[in-house]
C-alpha cells in the first residue's frame, strides 16, 4: 500500500468527505457558474502536473462529461507553458455542456483514442471518467490506460467508485490523483487508496459554507474531529476511570497488552481480571492491578465502568463473561474472541460500547461484507455499538450514521498484538469520559502515529511507549 503520511498535514481543516451525489450539490451551490468551476479545476491539474513532473510528452484522454472539460483545460494550459500535448476525445461532449466550451477552446492537435497513442506517451492524463461513474470501465478505455506508461488522474483513476474505492471493471493506477474541494470516501478506502497514487485537494472556489446544508457524515479521521479527555488539576486516579481487563489463562500477552495500552492512554486505575494464571500476569509491570475474584463480585464496585472483553479469552469464557458485563450495563470494548463467540449471531453483541472486528472477524458475525463503509454503518445501526472495523483504510462508525476513515497508520502496524494495544486504548480513553465513537476513532488515530513513531521494523512493544509521545503531541495540536 502507497502510504502517505503527508496527506494528514494536506486535509488539515478539510476533513469532510463527499460521496459522487454530494459533491454534485456542492458545485450547485457554489454560487458559481459551470465553466467557472471547471476552469479553475483543469488549472488545477495542469498547476499540480507542473509542480510534480518535467515537461515531457502528454496525451490527455478527455471523455464526454466535466471530467472530460477538466482535461481540455489542463491540456489547453500545459501547452501554452510549452508541453508537447495532445488530446484523445472517447467522444465528443454534449452540445450546450460546460464541456463542450471547454473543447471549443482547445487549438492543439488531436490524436486517436487508442493504446497506441497511450504507449507513445511519456505521460497519460486520465479525465475519461469521474468519480460518478456508474457502470464498469471495459473495452477500449481499459485497453488505453493499461497502455500508459504513467497516469495522471483527474478527480479518480476512471473505474474507480468514488464513494467505495472499488473498481468497477478496470482502474488502472495513477501516480498522481487531482481532485476538488473535498475528498471522496473512495480516496481513501481501499483499493481506492493505493489506485489514486500521490492525492492532491485543490480548492476550485466552492465555499465551505455549501457543506452546511449538505450535513456530510462521513471524515477523514483527524484530530480536529475529537477532543482527548483535558486532564483536571483537582484530578485523581478514580476521576480518571477504572478499566478492567478480562484475561484468559492461555494467551496472557494479549490482556497485557491491552490493559498497558489503557493505562497508558490515561486510565487512572486497570485491572486484569484473571480467569486463570494470575502468577503470569502478576509477573508483568507493577502498575497493573490484577484480581482473582469473580466477574460478579467485581461488578459490584460500581467504578469499574469500562471493560475491555475477548483478548486472550477463549470464546468459551467470552460467550459467558460478555453478557454479564453488558447486563451489568458496563462500557464493554468486545474485541477478538468476542467474534468467535458470537459468529453469526450479530444481535448477541447489542449493549456493546465499541467493537473491533478485523475483516475475518466482521465477516465471521456479519457476513462478508460487499461495502465496507455501508456494512460498518449497518454493523452499529444493528448492534447500537461503535464499530471500528480494522484495515490499512479502519473505519470508525456510529450507530448514528456517523463514519470516520483512519488514514494515519503505516503497513508495518500490521504485527501479531497490535490489536490488543488498540482495544486498550480505546477502554482508557472511554474510561476519562471521551464518548465512544470519539474515543474510537482518537485511539485508531494515535495507535496509527505511535507506529509511526516507533518507525518500520517496530513490534508490538514498541507501541507503548510511542504511544506517550503520540498523546503528548496530539494534547498540543490546536483545536477548532
Amino acid at each position: 500500500m502507497a502510504f502517505d503520511p503527508d496527506l494528514i498535514r494536506r486535509l488539515r481543516g478539510r476533513i469532510e468527505l463527499l460521496t459522487p451525489e454530494q459533491m454534485g450539490r456542492a458545485d450547485g451551490a457554489a454560487g458559481v457558474s459551470g465553466p467557472v468551476l471547471m476552469e479553475a479545476a483543469g488549472r488545477a491539474v495542469a498547476r499540480a502536473v507542473k509542480r510534480h513532473f518535467r515537461p515531457c510528452r502528454v496525451l490527455v484522454l478527455a471523455g464526454p462529461g466535466n471530467n472530460g472539460g477538466d482535461g481540455y483545460i489542463a491540456a489547453r494550459l500545459l501547452s501554452r507553458l510549452g508541453w508537447p500535448l495532445r488530446v484523445a476525445a472517447l467522444a465528443p461532449p454534449r452540445d450546450g455542456s460546460d464541456a463542450a466550451g471547454a473543447a471549443r477552446l482547445w487549438h492543439g492537435p488531436m490524436a486517436v483514442f487508442d493504446p497506441a497513442e497511450a504507449a507513445r506517451a511519456d505521460m497519460v492524463i486520465d479525465a475519461a471518467f469521474g468519480a460518478g461513474l456508474t457502470r464498469p470501465v471495459e473495452g477500449l478505455v481499459a485497453d488505453t490506460l493499461r497502455a500508459a506508461r504513467r497516469v495522471v488522474a483527474v478527480d479518480v483513476p476512471s473505474g474507480l467508485d468514488g464513494a467505495t474505492g472499488a473498481a468497477m471493471g478496470s482502474a488502472t493506477a495513477a501516480e498522481l490523483t487531482v481532485t476538488f474541494f473535498r475528498l471522496k470516501p473512495g480516496h481513501l478506502l481501499l483499493p481506492g487508496r493505493d489506485l489514486c497514487g500521490r492525492i492532491e485537494l485543490a480548492d476550485i472556489g466552492i465555499p465551505s459554507a455549501v457543506l452546511d446544508a449538505i450535513a456530510p457524515a462521513t471524515f477523514a479521521n483527524l484530530p480536529s474531529l475529537w477532543r482527548l479527555p483535558m486532564l483536571r488539576d483537582d484530578g485523581h486516579k478514580y476521576s480518571r476511570g477504572h478499566v478492567t481487563v478480562v484475561g484468559g489463562a492461555a494467551m496472557t500477552g494479549a490482556a497485557r497488552l491491552a490493559a498497558e495500552a489503557a493505562r497508558r492512554a490515561g486510565a487512572g486505575m486497570v485491572t486484569i481480571a484473571a480467569r486463570g494464571a494470575a502468577e503470569t500476569y502478576r509477573s508483568g509491570e507493577p502498575g497493573l492491578l490484577v484480581s482473582e475474584a469473580g466477574i460478579p463480585a467485581l461488578l459490584e464496585d460500581e467504578r469499574r465502568t469500562v471493560w475491555v472483553c475477548g483478548p486472550g479469552l477463549g470464546p468459551d469464557d467470552a460467550r459467558t463473561v460478555f453478557p454479564a458485563l453488558v447486563a451489568a450495563g458496563r462500557a464493554v470494548i468486545g474485541d477478538a474472541d468476542v467474534f468467535t463467540a458470537f459468529a453469526g449471531n450479530p444481535d448477541a453483541l447489542r449493549g456493546a460500547a465499541v467493537l473491533t472486528p478485523h475483516a475475518g472477524e466482521f465477516a465471521r458475525v456479519f457476513g462478508a461484507p460487499a461495502n465496507r463503509l455501508d456494512a460498518a454503518r449497518e454493523a452499529a445501526r444493528r448492534t447500537g455499538a461503535v464499530v471500528l472495523l480494522k484495515g490499512a483504510d479502519t473505519i470508525i462508525a456510529a450507530p448514528d450514521g456517523r463514519a470516520a476513515i483512519n488514514l494515519s497508520a503505516p503497513p508495518w502496524l500490521a504485527t501479531a498484538g497490535a490489536g490488543d494495544v488498540l482495544a486498550g486504548a480505546i477502554a482508557g480513553l472511554l474510561a476519562q469520559g471521551m464518548p465512544p465513537w470519539d474515543a474510537a476513532a482518537a485511539a485508531a488515530w494515535l495507535h496509527g502515529r505511535a507506529a509511526q513513531t516507533a518507525g518500520r521494523g517496530m513490534i508490538v512493544e514498541d507501541l507503548l511507549p510511542a504511544l506517550i509521545r503520540v498523546l503528548a503531541e496530539t494534547a498540543s495540536l490546536p483545536h477548532p
